[in-house]
């Protein structure tokens, strides 16, 4: 498959087949993650896979971590579908910036600059992910609705830096319709 067509063809999968994934296809998938730019080629990520052995636990966190949210009166978003959607995956993915700190900790504004940088990269990481596994014939979601359980999640990880997202994977059970996109002339102006 062509870079721009794994890029238009792409979707946010959120049902899954229980079917496993092959390790050489996970393995081209986070090969292809830690290939993406970084800044002053830094590679500022680590990748925590979970696979289905482990997907108990991690769900187990991630409910724990929304009823708390929920007992201090906070939203919680659409965590709930997410558990859902995790629990489905065969595998997932979480992301890591092991150079930055806790998002409620005290930031120097050399910190803020640092981790602008490695959250850039990290992105760019975590989309080589997402199309490597479109060309393989996988289906993908970006999650960011892990920060519902945060400190728990990462201390089951084991991770001390800084936790960005997660990306779960598996064989897709639904054929996502393409999502509306803004106008050309809405995004972009030239000088």
């Amino acid at each position: 498959m062509d870079t721009l067509t794994a890029i238009e063809s792409r979707r946010s999968v959120r049902k899954f087949r229980d079917d496993t994934i092959p390790e050489d296809k996970l393995e081209a998938i986070l090969r292809a993650a830690s290939l993406a730019p970084s800044g002053k080629n830094r590679q500022p990520w680590r990748f925590v896979v979970v696979k289905a052995d482990k997907r108990p636990e991690m769900v187990r966190l991630m409910r724990e971590g929304i009823e708390e949210k929920k007992a201090r009166g906070e939203a919680t978003g659409s965590a709930e579908w997410t558990i859902k959607v995790m629990e489905m995956a065969p595998v997932t993915v979480f992301v890591f910036n092991p150079e930055g700190v806790q998002p409620w900790l005290p930031h120097d504004v050399r910190q803020m600059f640092s981790d602008i940088v490695n959250v850039q990269s990290v992105g760019a990481a975590i989309q080589n992910m997402l199309l490597a596994a479109q060309d393989l014939g996988l289906g993908s979601l970006w999650i960011c609705d892990v920060f519902s359980a945060y400190e728990g999640l990462q201390a089951w990880t084991g991770e001390s830096g800084e936790m960005i997202a997660a990306v779960s994977l598996g064989y897709a059970a639904e054929s996502p319709e393409a999502r509306p996109r803004k106008p050309m002339g809405d995004v972009v102006r030239y000088l």
